[in-house]
């Protein structure tokens, strides 16, 4: 904080609201901003991977598998994700605690202690001497999991009906050529199936955008949670005293996601555009007929 702005009580106008957007809890604010676009960036990569993972699951020729595929993906799509969003944050948290009550805690107190789930201090994670960054690391993975599972089972039956959508022809020819299944799948069905893809999983980062604000509800600090605190006219997260102002920091979310979103839209465009060039798919086809 500027030495000037030590003493809100004395400031006036102008130097008040430059000092108060200035502030230590206002920087939180803006740096959150920078919580939900990593978020994203590590969720996106990690939910494709257990898309990917599900769609090859549920067209296995192992029976086991391909049910575990389709009960994956079956199973996440019909329940609120607001479920999930809760239930695998504890689910892990309790997990991870109770292995590391195995090794750290006196065997003969029981972890069970009628509703409640009760460690010794040594396996709580995080431990209570941690710093704070690491409270806020842990919480923050725990959430990323929560949403990769959940986005994983939306991209899992998008990529299956992308796999489904690729001509059969084009892959009996590559049989007919002597590849190995593997094969077929590194060399024909996995490029061609990205074209087909492409919108669902368009409109599912869309979504994944959208759903961002849920790290208020598993209790990261984010964007929503700091507009409430700053906003709101009965706070204790700084000594700037004012008005409500939730809807101008909610405005500026807003903008925010809204900018997310159109900029997100110009560069599927593109993507699309790339992929769709020289495919044997509608929107090759119209550029196609449009060149000539």
């Amino acid at each position: 904080m500027i030495a000037s702005c030590a003493d809100p009580k004395t400031l006036e106008g102008l130097t008040w609201l430059m000092c108060y957007l200035t502030s230590g809890k206002h920087v939180l604010f803006y740096l959150s901003f920078g919580t939900v676009l990593v978020l994203l960036a590590v969720t996106a990569p990690v939910a494709l991977l257990f898309g990917f993972g599900g769609a090859m699951a549920s067209r296995s020729r192992l029976a086991p598998l391909r049910w575990f595929g389709r009960i994956y993906t079956s199973m996440v799509r019909g329940v609120p994700d607001i479920i999930f969003f809760l239930f695998v944050p504890i689910a892990l948290d309790q997990a991870f605690e109770w292995l590391r009550a195995r090794l750290y805690c006196d065997p003969s107190v029981p972890i069970r202690q009628g509703n409640e789930f009760v460690v010794c201090t040594a396996a709580k994670l995080p431990l209570s001497s941690s710093p704070e960054w690491v409270h806020q690391t842990y919480g923050f993975a725990l959430a990323v999991i929560a949403f990769a599972i959940v986005f994983g089972a939306f991209a899992a039956n998008v990529l299956y009906g992308a796999m489904t959508a690729v001509p059969r022809a084009q892959l009996e020819t590559a049989e007919a050529y002597g590849m190995s299944p593997r094969q077929v799948n590194r060399r024909i069905l996995i490029p061609q199936m990205w074209t087909y893809a492409l919108p669902g999983l368009a409109n599912l980062w869309m979504i994944l955008i959208k759903a961002t604000p849920l790290l208020f509800v598993l209790g990261v600090e984010d964007i929503v949670y700091w507009a409430r605190e700053l906003g709101a006219s009965k706070t204790s997260a700084y000594s700037y005293p004012h008005g409500d102002w939730r809807i101008y920091y909610f405005l500026a979310i807003l903008a925010f996601y809204l900018l997310m979103t159109w900029g997100s839209e110009r560069i599927f465009d593109r993507i699309r555009r790339r992929l769709s060039s020289g495919q044997a798919t509608a929107a090759g086809e119209a550029m196609r007929k449009a060149a000539t």
